[in-house]
């Protein structure tokens, strides 16, 4: 007669084989490597998410005519975040039940990256927040298979008041208009209070907070208008940014004030951007920038991007790009780590750990929080021989590590300690050449 507890031993050894074969099997070589990608491609935001699909879609050939990641071709599952965070959350957790899928690349929005983050560790799998800037992504809890390479919204936004403050020293008076959630409150807040902390006597008129896709502007325009801001700063973007631009440029808005367009360049070639506005990549996403420049695997994929889809790509498709490379880094350093085996989904979340990565136009440094440091290049919209359309000139490029608060640290409360003094040890607009 069988025993309960020889049953009982029985089963656990036959898990403990089962599971012995099933880390086996996760380290053969698969037929392809499935990649989950969420941007937006549908609505106003796709202005901007869209180029980060089409160059997710060009590194993924660019990979695989080269012979993929270890000899394995990606294969990619796209996701339109247009559908709403729920949506995104259920198609996430379907994805990552096929064991196929074994990396995500998501998302663009910092709330569906907010919402994805707790679920990436539930599930174990290692995603790659390529675009969600929000600095609350870790402040609260941390994500162990959630990496964000990009950067986030403290180094950015403090960078636009460095680089204000060197252009423009006596500026008085200042005007916000962002769009009407996390991402635009968090960036007047960053923003407002790096000025504050490096020019104390700098006044904040007007913040406007227009809801996201709201299509029309001429309220708001005539407000900041009547509040005669000496510089206005702006986080609106894709096609609300595109909006705001054509009715405020007639309207003569651009010539009053400077313009601040954080986000810029993304819709410098979807609409005509006066001279002299001060925008940037978030980022180093520049592929005009000198060290883009130098490299010529950029080159090549600026011109196969430009034949693909009849324009230059903007900084959303760099980050996407430079996204696939840290994850083709990852593999490859698995995969150096334990004999050439294929990784499973913690190896590779491991080996995203601490790592550093060389991209398309500079590096992407992870930290131990896994929030990663990357360079921030600002400059001014100008025409350029040669070029057909708008470029970045009187460029500066800041340290990622110079803007970046220390771990654990509260990133409101980081900045209320930095000094005037730091602009001075910064370098100049018009350095970076």
């Amino acid at each position: 007669m069988i025993s309960y507890r020889g049953i009982l031993r029985s089963a656990v050894a036959a898990a403990a084989v089962l599971a012995a074969a099933g880390t086996a099997f996760s380290q053969e070589k698969p037929a392809a490597l499935g990649v989950g990608v969420f941007s937006f491609t549908s609505g106003g935001t796709a202005a901007y998410g869209k180029p980060g699909r089409d160059a997710a879609e060009l590194m993924i050939e660019r990979i695989n005519a080269k012979g993929g990641i270890g000899g394995v071709p990606l294969s990619a599952t796209y996701v339109d975040e247009g559908q709403g965070t729920e949506g995104v959350i259920a198609e996430y957790r379907k994805l990552a039940g096929d064991a196929a899928n074994q990396v995500m690349i998501a998302a663009l929005s910092s709330g569906n990256c907010m919402a994805l983050a707790p679920i990436s560790d539930q599930l174990k799998v290692p995603t790659v927040g390529w675009n969600c800037d929000t600095h609350q992504l870790y402040l609260k809890d941390a994500h162990p298979y959630f990496f964000r390479p990009n950067g986030n919204t403290v180094p950015e936004f403090v960078a636009y008041a460095a680089y204000l403050l060197a252009v423009k020293p006596d500026v008085k008076r200042i005007a916000i208009i962002n769009p009407d959630y996390a991402f635009g409150h968090d960036a007047a807040k960053i923003f407002t209070t790096a000025i504050k902390t490096f020019k104390p006597d700098v006044e904040v008129v007007a913040e406007l907070y227009p809801k996201l896709g709201a299509g029309t502007y001429q309220t708001e325009i005539s407000r900041l208008t009547a509040a005669r801001p000496d510089v206005i700063f702006s986080n609106l973007w894709g096609g609300d940014l595109e909006n705001f631009v054509r009715q405020a440029t007639p309207r003569g808005l651009f010539r009053s004030s400077q313009a601040i367009l954080a986000l810029g360049e993304s819709s410098m070639q979807n609409v005509q951007i006066p001279d002299g506005a001060i925008v940037g990549v978030l980022g180093d996403g520049w592929w005009m920038s000198p060290d883009a420049a130098a490299n010529p695997e950029t080159r090549e994929f600026a011109e196969a991007y430009k034949t693909k889809y009849g324009k230059w790509p903007v900084f959303p498709a760099i980050k996407m790009a430079n996204s696939f490379l840290y994850v083709q880094a990852a593999y490859e350093k698995a995969m150096a780590e334990n004999g050439g085996k294929w990784p499973s989904r913690d190896e590779v979340a491991a080996a995203m750990k601490n790592s550093v990565v060389k991209t398309l136009t500079g590096t992407m440094q992870t930290r131990a929080d896994n929030d990663g440091v990357v360079d921030q290049i600002i400059g001014v919209t100008a025409k350029a021989n040669g070029h057909d359309g708008t470029v970045i000139a009187n460029m500066v490029r800041y340290k990622g590590a110079d803007l970046m608060p220390p771990e654990g640290e509260d990133p409101i409360a980081w900045i209320d300690t930095l000094s005037a003094s730091l602009l001075s040890k910064l370098p100049q607009p018009g350095s970076y050449k």
